[in-house]
């Protein structure tokens, strides 16, 4: 791509998902950027057609219809723009055909092995396996698990810089021996990134050369006390289109098309989630919950008060094909506790199978769409509390110690998630963008992620983050605008006191003062939600007084002030305490939320 940024006039976006491609035009009126039309088509990487540029074909000539503009010209992308015709840049995203599936090894679990983890989801990839020297699994399972899992891509790394090369050489002979074969044709190479301890590249290159399509890059972990994960998560996202890629159908005539490299899907949508958190200097919590997988974005500000993006997978949370692991990993009764209504237990494990089994049908019932948000929370709960755990500070920093405690010693770093401190969340995926009323999408994200003090709540309208992730590659500033404009749908901010007392005992007092309208003034009661109507656009004045066994983000029974923008929902003052509780007493949870979903009028 020759033209600088700030001269590029239209853009032209695709995302090749596994089922769907996706096309955005993107043009500049006056000075900002928007969104002009959108089209779609299916994906085309299976028999009879074996080119997934078939599809993109087609889904651009459906934005070409509807934007009444010449964008192709027998099968091949007008570039750059002249007069009304062609555009001035393609790019593109992918997960077609699985995504981008790797096994990371490592040789200390909650070391080493867990900042490859982290390196390899930023890179937007499924970690299939972790395996690591202190794994309690002896070398023929380790060799075993390899062969079967047959990953696109494998990632080692191990030991600081300077330090002993022995685990992890064990690790790079497990590797070789396993000889592993690509689920992508004879042909294919299977690429091997090494980023441990610089001393052992030698031995590393003499047992895996010729096995694998070696790449040595920078320690991750060059010392205990820091990670240095951009080069492995840039060099996973180069192997992804050079060995990947390129074995896919059509796929190299694609990446010749394009003018940025091609990126996995989720790693696009971590993209424009850290841009987003770098250009507004706030903390973001992203979640995109799918058919299969629910992905989870962070960047929060460690002790050192830098931005650290983490990115997780639950691979076995989604809402069509992985519906029933939901109900296996939450259990009954945390599904049924936000159901509203009486249901046979066999009823319910009924309509999930039937779920899984037609995994394209939508709810056609009020009950049955109560039914999948209730899912719905539990998929996003389970999934939130899994990111958790893997957000979290550099193990093994606080104290000094041999290499031989560190095998020992299984202690957890302390989470970098700290909703008291989040300033916005943002949902994607069909349950969240399609849910009929946007009241239903605000209130499933403030029941699974229990906001803390004051959140702004958004979704994304037609799930383009993706495309406008790569686009933050090649310009940020059109890609924060598409962004806001257009990508964002503005929910509202929720107002969470944290702490527990009382059904009924006043938990705050508020006074909401929006222009030209009187101020309202209330005393909120412990367990309750309320909806205060601030319109998209607009802002609101805020004093907030906590009684004192609460806070509002600054500590118990101290007074905030804030500023919060309005919404297509508004505000709403969530006092029913963290952690939310929910009465087990079946006629006492069904009247509890009854009256919460009223509150919100959130159905019909």
């Amino acid at each position: 791509m020759n033209k600088p940024a700030e001269d590029i006039r239209s853009i032209l976006a695709t995302d090749c998902g596994s089922t769907t491609t996706k096309a955005i035009l993107i043009e500049k009126r006056g000075e900002e950027y928007q969104l002009i039309v959108r089209g779609e088509a299916p994906t085309t990487v299976e028999a009879p057609v074996e080119d997934v540029t078939a599809g993109v074909i087609n889904a651009i000539t459906e934005v070409e219809e509807l934007a009444g503009r010449k964008l192709l010209n027998d099968g091949v992308i007008l570039k750059p723009q002249r007069g009304d015709e062609g555009v001035d840049i393609y790019i593109s995203t992918s997960s077609a055909g699985g995504g981008l599936q790797m096994m990371v090894a490592g040789v200390v679990r909650n070391l080493t092995a867990e900042s490859a983890e982290r390196a390899a989801l930023g890179a937007g990839a499924i970690v299939m396996d972790v395996i690591a020297s202190n794994d309690k699994r002896l070398p023929h399972e380790k060799i075993e698990r390899i062969r079967h899992l047959r990953p696109d891509m494998l990632l080692l790394s191990g030991g600081i810089d300077g330090g002993t090369t022995s685990h992890v050489v064990e690790l790079a002979e497990i590797i070789a021996a396993a000889r592993p074969r690509p689920r992508l044709g004879i042909a294919y190479e299977l690429p091997l990134i090494y980023a441990g301890n610089i001393d052992a590249r030698e031995s590393i290159t003499q047992r895996l050369q010729g096995v694998m399509a070696l790449e040595i890059v920078d320690n991750l972990r060059p010392v205990l006390e820091r990670e240095n994960l951009m080069p492995t998560r840039h060099k996973i996202q180069d192997q992804f289109l050079e060995h990947v890629m390129a074995h896919a159908p059509g796929y190299r005539k694609l990446i010749d098309w394009t003018d940025a490299p091609i990126m996995p899907t989720p790693g696009a949508v971590g993209e424009i989630i850290q841009t987003v958190s770098e250009q507004q200097d706030i903390e973001v919590v992203g979640v995109d919950i799918g058919g299969a997988t629910t992905d989870v974005f962070s960047v929060f500000q460690n002790r050192e008060a830098e931005s650290i993006f983490n990115r997780t997978v639950s691979a076995n949370l989604g809402m069509s094909y992985s519906v029933s692991n939901v109900l296996a990993e939450a259990g009954l009764e945390n599904v049924l506790r936000w159901v509203p209504f009486d249901i046979e237990v066999g009823d319910l494990r009924n309509r999930i199978k039937n779920k899984m089994i037609r995994p394209t049908t939508i709810p056609q019932t009020l009950q049955e769409l109560i039914l999948e948000q209730a899912i719905a929370r539990e998929a996003l709960r389970l999934a939130f509390e899994q990111h958790k755990q893997l957000a979290v500070e550099l193990r093994g920093v606080q104290q000094q110690r041999t290499i031989s405690e560190a095998f020992d010693q299984a202690e957890s770093g302390q989470t970098l998630v700290d909703m008291l401190s989040l300033d916005m969340l943002v949902g994607s995926g069909g349950v969240l963008s399609h849910a009929p009323r946007r009241q239903q999408a605000m209130l499933m994200m403030i029941d699974a992620f229990q906001p803390e003090g004051i959140t702004h709540l958004a979704v994304d309208s037609i799930f383009m983050m993706p495309q406008l992730g790569v686009l933050a590659q090649v310009n940020p500033e059109a890609a924060t605008h598409v962004f806001e404009r257009d990508c964002l749908i503005h929910l509202g901010a929720v107002i969470s006191p944290v702490g527990v007392a009382k059904v009924g005992e006043t938990c705050l007092s508020i006074e909401v003062r929006t222009p030209n309208n009187a101020p309202i003034t209330e005393d909120v009661p412990y367990g309750e939600l309320r909806l205060y109507p601030i319109p998209l656009g607009a802002k609101a004045t805020l004093k907030l007084q906590p009684s004192r066994r609460f806070d509002v983000g600054v500590g118990n029974g101290h007074p905030v002030e804030a500023e919060v923008m309005g919404g297509v929902v508004g505000l709403v003052v969530d006092t029913r305490g963290r952690p939310l509780e929910i009465p087990t007493d079946a006629q006492q949870r069904v009247s509890q939320l009854t009256k919460w979903q009223t509150a919100l009028d959130a159905y019909p």
